[in-house]
């Protein structure tokens, strides 16, 4: 058969591929405007679920705020409010079913939501929203097809030709796994700019205090709603976009015969599941040290010292980021991020993660004398248990946004 052309597969495919590493190359969040306190939260949550009856269930989601609150946890953020929770009383019942309500009221609110936080860090990125091809969009408060996906295409103006991804109930590593898939995206297809969007939102697992429900009340004193939204690229674009982290290597470990610790799943009451904080704790300290390190190691960076690199780490709860400091004896501050995180937003699932990296980004451009730290680390956890890490890298140009 006669050939035009001496272009092979191999040409293709190697002119389809990006000459660098994909970076983040921009970085925008939000949260609904109801605030409450932690220490306000228990007298809200009674009250708004007509239980202030329970008096020792109060007592014990009282002492759970203040603990957590002592170790840094100070607010958090819901879409729901007092006249949502009046208006659904199924929310309340788990005897009642729910979860349709619930779906609609997450499909209409969180891409509303994610466009917040992805228009803040399209203004950042400096081009037009035109110029995305790829969207990834994670969420643990959805169900439906059309998704969250095309609806926020719709509302950012987005090219009817992006592509896009949907993940689903991915829990709290959620934004690691889409954070890991754009960077796959990014350096697979020369000139792609991948939206990432995580958003959470509570109102599709709330519910009221049950005395033989312990779980609902850790569920009730540790989460908030949130969007966060990553732009993602490889071969920077100068002057426009200016890279403010490179992702140099990503990986994914299920740690055997932990499913009990961590699952979720969508009943007819809503999202429901297990959240077993103290079996959590352990398994997120014990395991970090091994699977950095073996992170490094295939880079060709073996033995590098734990406090020379920056952190973003999901904050599940403080105590698990009190055992990760001390498993791999960090010193003072290297966790600081997640820590403020925690403390301004609570645990927003998969969006913490991005809050996470904006906040270590603001802190590194506040440094005095420039960055401390030329290499870093990113941590999420989810079911599984699963934890996802990701070897970051600080471009050698500076950064501004």
């Amino acid at each position: 058969m006669a050939t035009t052309s001496h272009v092979t597969v191999h040409d293709i495919r190697r002119a389809q591929r990006a000459d660098t590493t994909a970076a983040v190359l921009a970085i925008g969040t939000a949260n609904p405007v109801t605030c409450i306190s932690q220490a306000d939260y228990p007298d809200y949550y009674f009250r708004i679920t007509n239980t202030e009856h329970l008096t020792d269930l109060k007592r014990k989601l009282n002492n759970l705020c203040k603990m957590r609150q002592a170790s840094g946890a100070d607010k958090r953020f819901f879409h729901h409010n007092e006249e949502m929770i009046a208006a659904h009383p199924e929310f309340l019942d788990r005897a009642t079913p729910s979860l349709d309500a619930r779906l609609d009221i997450a499909a209409a609110a969180g891409p509303e939501l994610a466009a917040q936080a992805a228009e803040r860090a399209i203004v950042r990125w400096g081009r037009p929203a035109a110029d995305i091809t790829h969207l990834v969009v994670a969420t643990n408060a959805g169900a439906q097809a059309p998704g969250a996906d095309h609806r926020l295409a719709s509302l950012l103006g987005l090219r009817p030709t992006v592509r896009r991804t949907m993940l689903h109930l991915s829990g709290c590593s959620a934004g690691a796994a889409a954070l890991r898939l754009a960077k796959d995206l990014a350096e697979n297809s020369r000139g792609a700019r991948v939206l990432v969007a995580c958003v959470e939102l509570n109102v599709v697992a709330f519910h009221g205090p049950k005395e033989d429900y312990p779980q609902t009340l850790t569920c009730q004193g540790l989460f908030g709603d949130g969007a966060g939204a990553v732009i993602v690229g490889a071969d920077a674009v100068r002057p426009v976009e200016l890279p403010l982290f490179e992702m140099v290597a990503v990986s994914q470990a299920v740690i055997p015969g932990t499913e009990h610790a961590l699952n979720m799943r969508l009943t007819e009451h809503g999202l429901d599941g297990h959240v077993s904080i103290k079996d959590l704790i352990p398994l997120a300290a014990a395991n970090a040290d091994e699977l950095l390190s073996d992170a490094f190691r295939q880079l060709g960076l073996a033995g590098v010292e734990w406090n020379d690199l920056f952190w973003v780490v999901h904050p599940g709860a403080p105590s698990i980021l009190d055992q990760i400091e001390s498993a791999l004896r960090l010193e003072p501050g290297k966790l600081a991020a997640s820590r403020k995180v925690l403390r301004e937003y609570g645990n927003i699932l998969g969006s913490t993660l991005i809050f996470v990296l904006d906040e270590q980004r603001r802190r590194m451009e506040e440094e005095e004398g420039g960055r401390s730290a030329e290499w870093g680390v990113m941590m999420g956890f989810g079911p599984g248990f699963t934890i996802e890490t990701m070897v970051l890298h600080l471009p050698e140009c500076p950064k501004e946004q």
